[in-house]
């Protein structure tokens, strides 16, 4: 089977722009990558591979993300 095309830079850029969000509000509610993975039920290193932007978040990562981090989930996609 092929594999698919590595997305369009916009999109890389998009990626590290949500990544970049979620650390900050992270960060501003004092939280480890650890303690949001907790939060969110997911692993500490998939929170690292989103806030880095090397994998594309599943819409149900963000919402258990945007949840733990007690935000709307438009605010982390704006």
């Amino acid at each position: 089977m092929p594999s698919a095309p590595p997305p369009p830079d916009w999109v890389l850029a998009r990626r590290r722009a949500l990544g970049d969000r979620i650390r900050e509000e992270r960060r501003n509610r004092k939280l480890s990558q650890e303690r949001l993975a907790e939060l969110a039920g997911m692993d500490r290193q998939a929170i690292n591979r989103i806030e880095q932007g090397h994998q594309a978040a599943l819409i149900d990562n963000l919402f258990r993300i945007a949840r733990a981090l007690d935000i709307p989930l438009a605010d982390l996609v704006r």
